[in-house]
């Protein structure tokens, strides 16, 4: 006599996957803005825009994963800071369009659910959208076995924000003269760890757990800092300033971002000792013998979020963002050239990437 297949005896346990639901539904209410429609469970989530507050709204969507920092969470058994970088990721990209960030839903991916596992990760979800000021209003949980290893599993997320048509963005009132400012970031981000991650665990054959002086933390922790989320300190810096445009510090470095709101004939020249760069890039690039150019078309390299303004109004942007709790510095100016950026060194030493490079 043969025993009944059943799902479960598949590899999927769907009471486990409703213990969950049970276990989030808090963590998302927390997230909940005024607007939410309906709790979490539907087939849908429901979200009423306060059409009021805007002459012609613009709706501004984003989507991003973790990519494989999601490595070092699974290596260091902690999950509950990747979920505020799967935020992060889609926020501050809506950001950039001078949209608000109104909510967000998530995608949570794995061989076999460990609702403990899962729980940490949807909690940095819900603190990266209370961070972002934006709902948690959806998302979906998948158990497909033999598809991911044990132990690990994926993330996406999605952003859906809003701004009035006649407060876009786009970068395209950007003239020469205009000044540069930088953000500082927390540490790489969510980009470039398929590179750290062959130099510190393939080529050196560290442990996550090993302590690095430089660094002042160990390898793990270091790679582990979550994304920063600009959004709060930026929606108050565009309601007090103008801002010409907005640029999201990710994949590609400043030289593949920042380009990419400049009119055509205008280019980005960047001061690079104007800002402090984190130990974590010093180390990389001296361990693994990186050219700077390779370093900046990969990296942050402490620069995540970069805004312009007129040259008139930089001093006091720069004031306002540093009592929001941010670093900002001016890192350069807008001048004429073929677009792309060029880095200016202090000791008289630069390199240029053109967009055509970039791309």
């Amino acid at each position: 006599m043969t025993m009944a297949l059943t799902y479960k005896k598949s590899g999927v346990d769907i009471a486990k996957g409703d213990r969950l639901v049970d276990i989030i539904k808090p963590m998302a209410r927390s997230t909940f803005r005024k607007e939410v429609a309906a709790d979490i469970g539907s087939f849908g989530a429901f979200f009423k825009l306060d059409i009021g507050k805007y002459k012609d709204p613009i709706l501004v969507s984003g989507t991003d994963g973790v990519g494989t920092k999601l490595k070092i969470a699974f290596l260091m058994d902690r999950h509950n800071t990747v979920g505020i970088d799967l935020v992060a990721m889609s926020v501050n990209d809506v950001l950039t369009s001078g949209a608000e960030p109104l909510f967000f839903l998530d995608y949570f991916a794995t061989g076999s659910l460990s609702t403990k596992t899962a729980s940490e990760v949807i909690r940095g979800i819900a603190d990266g959208c209370k961070m972002s000021g934006c709902s948690l209003i959806g998302g979906e949980t998948a158990e497909m076995p033999g598809f991911y290893k044990e132990g690990e599993y994926d993330l996406a997320g999605f952003a859906v924000g809003i701004v009035d048509r006649a407060k876009v963005i786009s970068g395209s009132r950007i003239k020469k003269g205009d000044a540069i400012i930088g953000l500082a970031s927390s540490g790489l981000h969510s980009n470039g760890y398929s590179l750290a991650r062959k130099l510190f665990f393939d080529i050196k054959r560290y442990r996550a757990d090993r302590f690095i002086k430089e660094l002042d933390s160990t390898i793990g922790d270091a790679l582990l800092k979550p994304t920063r989320i600009y959004v709060k300190s930026i929606l108050k810096i565009l309601r007090a300033f103008d801002v010409k445009g907005l640029a999201h510090i990710t994949g590609g470095g400043i030289t593949g971002n920042l380009p990419r709101i400049f009119p055509k004939n205008l280019k980005a020249a960047i001061k690079k000792e104007s800002w402090p760069v984190p130990a974590i890039f010093d180390l990389i690039e001296g361990l693994g013998e990186i050219s700077t150019a390779e370093m900046f078309r990969t990296f942050n390299m402490g620069i995540g979020f970069m805004i312009v303004v007129s040259d008139a109004d930089a001093a006091k942007v720069i004031k306002r963002l540093n009592l929001l709790g941010e670093k900002a510095f001016l890192v350069g100016q807008v001048e004429k050239g073929r677009s792309g950026v060029t880095f200016i060194f202090f000791r008289l030493y630069f390199f240029s990437i053109s967009r055509a490079a970039i791309l």
